[in-house]
């Protein structure tokens, strides 16, 4: 059982290839980071396809160099650039929106013939608690992470029944991608108050309910955009 994983050496994208390796999946690795790309693959004995998402002709040719049947493909690529609306370009505006939800709607139509060779497949976005909570100075990567939310459902909708797609949209998580954002221990205390739940996100927060939308114990799931975010989308909280 083969999962094609996109932004295999980011934060989530790497715990959760290392979880899927250990429980005794085979994974497929896509990356743009060669030496950091490569030494994940050696780490779990697994292939690897070096690229960039805002490159076309990378789908393909992961998917081809990933095999013939995948069970499942996870596009775990993000970004994380605020701004004030006025001071976003139209060039920041493409850039987010190509990587975020063009890539992911790339990826899954690269794959299509391998997810519809399996018997059951799975695939699994990344959204934000961004794109249905309003944030000052993050315009652009709403709006992408936004069109990544009606991408999985519109997909869901056309590959049922063999093809489920849901949606993780995590709040502040600690990963390399966030690390700006929580440069001091009182900075991410400070975010971290604005949870209900008091704290910011783990990778393992993300990693195990990735694993079991993956999983066929979700097999009854597929069009959800599940928040992952200590309660900030639907609860008050403390203020």
């Amino acid at each position: 059982m083969t999962t094609l994983i996109y932004g295999a050496t980011g934060g989530v994208g790497s715990a959760l290839a290392r979880s899927l390796v250990a429980d005794g999946n085979a994974v497929h690795l896509v990356g743009r980071s060669a030496e950091r790309l490569q030494a994940l693959g050696d780490e779990l004995n697994c292939g690897v396809t070096v690229g960039d998402v805002l490159d076309a002709t990378l789908f393909p040719r992961a998917v081809a160099e990933a095999g013939a049947t995948l069970h499942g493909l996870v596009y775990a690529v993000g970004s994380i650039a605020l701004k004030p609306l006025g001071r976003t370009s139209d060039d920041d505006l493409l850039h987010d929106f190509r990587l975020n939800a063009m890539g992911a709607a790339q990826a899954i139509r690269a794959a299509l013939p391998a997810l519809k060779a399996a018997e059951h497949s799975s695939i699994l976005l990344f959204s934000s608690v961004a794109a249905g909570l309003g944030f000052a100075s993050h315009t652009s990567i709403a709006m992408a992470k936004g069109a990544v939310e009606a991408l999985t459902r519109s997909a869901a909708a056309e590959l049922a029944p063999k093809v489920r797609v849901n949606c993780i949209a995590p709040s502040l998580t600690r990963t390399p991608l966030a690390a700006h954002l929580i440069a001091t221990e009182q900075i991410a205390t400070s975010l971290a108050q604005m949870h209900p739940l008091q704290r910011l996100g783990e990778v393992d927060d993300m990693v195990s309910l990735a694993k079991f939308l993956l999983s066929g114990n979700a097999g009854w799931i597929t069009g959800q955009v599940i928040a992952v975010d200590g309660g900030r989308s639907t609860l008050a909280g403390r203020r």
